[in-house]
C-alpha cells in the first residue's frame, strides 16, 4: 500500500530509557553541554535515528547498545535545527574499527558501491565518508575518542552528517536546503569565506611558512562542501574560533543548527 511506508515513518520510535540516557550523558561532554530543552529534542531525534538507520559494524567490530546510542546522538546534533527531515535519503551507517581505505576514480570522487570497473583509480585512507545516495561510513576508533574527549575543530560524525544535509537538495555544494533569500546570503558568505581561506593558504605557501596555523583546518579549502562540513565541526566544538575567523559563516551555522553546546568536561557536574 502506498501509505504503509509513511505510517511506519510517522510511528513514534521506542523511547530511550532513563538509565541509558544518563549513561550517555556521563560519557559524552557535547551532549551533556546542551541546554535541557535541546537535550530533550536530541533524545527524541536519537530515538528516531536508532529506529530508522541500520548501524552495521564491519571487520569484527562489536558495538554495544551504549556505543550505538552515543553514535546516534552525535549524528543527531546537526539535526537540532532542521529536525528529522535531515534523516531522509539514506538508511545505513557502516562502522569500521579504525580508518578504512576508499577507492577513487580518475577525478577523485569515490566510486559507487555497485560499480564493477575501476579506471585509473587510486586509494585514500579515511576516517569517514558519506555518499550522496548511499551509506555513511565511520571509523569507530576516531569517533569514540571524539565522543569521550571532544577535540576543538573535529567531530567526525558531525562532519559526515553535514554532507548528508548538504545532499538533501540533490547536490553536494556546501549549501543545504534553505529558503531562497537565506540561500543567497549563505552562498555569498560561505563563498567569500572559502575564497578567503584559500587565499590565506596560498599566501602562507608562497611565504614558505607552511608551519603557520591557518584560521581553521586547511582541509576546509578542498571544496565548498568540505568547507561547510569542517565549519560545522567547529560550530559544535570550537565556535569561538570559527566566529573569530569567519563571523558571517558562524552566524549562519548558529541560525541553522542552533547554539553550540557548552563543552562540559568530565569533572563538571552532569546536568539532567
Amino acid at each position: 500500500m502506498p501509505w504503509a511506508w509513511w505510517r511506519r515513518w510517522r510511528k513514534p520510535p521506542p523511547e530511550i530509557d532513563d538509565a541509558h540516557w544518563a549513561a550517555l550523558l556521563a560519557r559524552a561532554p557535547l551532549v551533556r553541554g546542551l541546554d535541557p530543552l535541546r537535550k530533550d529534542r536530541l533524545r527524541g531525534l536519537t530515538a528516531r535515528f536508532l529506529d530508522r538507520k541500520a548501524i552495521s559494524p564491519a571487520h569484527g567490530l562489536r558495538l554495544d547498545d551504549g556505543d550505538r546510542l552515543a553514535l546516534a546522538a552525535h549524528a543527531c546534533l546537526p539535526l537540532l535545527g532542521i529536525g528529522e527531515t535531515g534523516l531522509r535519503g539514506w538508511s545505513e551507517v557502516i562502522v569500521h574499527p579504525g580508518a578504512f581505505r576508499v577507492e577513487h576514480g580518475r577525478h577523485g570522487a569515490p566510486h559507487e558501491m555497485d560499480e564493477l570497473e575501476v579506471v585509473e583509480g587510486g586509494f585514500d585512507d579515511r576516517e569517514g565518508e558519506s555518499w550522496q545516495y548511499g551509506p555513511m561510513v565511520l571509523s569507530w576508533a576516531d569517533l569514540a575518542a571524539e565522543i569521550a574527549e571532544p577535540e576543538a575543530g573535529y567531530q567526525l560524525v558531525v562532519h559526515e552528517m553535514a554532507h548528508k544535509l548538504d545532499a538533501l537538495d540533490g547536490v553536494m555544494d556546501g549549501t543545504p536546503p534553505l529558503p531562497r533569500d537565506w540561500q543567497r546570503e549563505w552562498a555569498r558568505d560561505f563563498g567569500a569565506a572559502f575564497e578567503a581561506l584559500n587565499a590565506e593558504l596560498d599566501a602562507l605557501h608562497e611565504a614558505g611558512d607552511d608551519e603557520a596555523e591557518p584560521a581553521i583546518d586547511p582541509y576546509a579549502a578542498e571544496a565548498p562542501e568540505e568547507f561547510f562540513a569542517v565549519c560545522s565541526e567547529y560550530h559544535f566544538t570550537d565556535p569561538e574560533r570559527l566566529r573569530a575567523a569567519f563571523p558571517a559563516v558562524a552566524a549562519h551555522l548558529e541560525r541553522f543548527y542552533g547554539p553550540a553546546p557548552a563543552l562540559c568536561r568530565d569533572d563538571d557536574p552532569t546536568p539532567a
